[in-house]
């Protein structure tokens, strides 16, 4: 699914409890994370609840990150499904590029979420950034 597609969807879905059960949906289509990755390095910290946050980047022209997560609760799952959807499969440029709020704001989250959750979700998306700024850092 793209960001248009979930765009679509959450238009579609008026109501925030029918929008949350949707996220809860994208969440349970996340592939598994090996366990071998869910270590404290590769946890993101500020998150409510377990968070385990990992990334490659390919050696295409120009290199692509593509991003791996995962969680111990379901909404946030639902949350890693959009930030994928953001993230994951563009150019490390580009990555650094994305409006994550504004993401966040055309799908209601900013309105419907917790504090607590608000912060956890900034702490992926900093999570994200920070490895895609090291890999632009040592490809330069």
């Amino acid at each position: 699914m793209t960001l248009d597609e979930l765009y679509d969807e959450f238009d579609y879905l008026e109501d925030w409890g029918d929008r949350c059960d949707f996220l809860i949906d994208l969440g349970f289509e996340l592939p598994a994370l090996p366990d071998a990755a869910r270590t404290e390095a590769n946890r993101v910290h500020g998150c409510q609840s377990n968070v385990w946050l990992i990334a490659q980047v390919t050696e295409a022209d120009p290199p692509v990150m593509e991003i791996s997560a995962d969680s111990d609760a379901m909404i946030v799952r639902g949350l890693i499904a959009v930030l994928l959807m953001a993230f994951s499969g563009n150019c490390v440029e580009d990555v650094l590029k994305v409006d994550a709020q504004a993401v966040f704001t055309r799908l209601g989250l900013t309105r419907h979420l917790s504090v607590a959750r608000k912060n956890g979700l900034a702490g992926m998306v900093n999570r994200i950034r920070l490895l895609a700024a090291r890999h632009a850092d040592a490809g330069a």
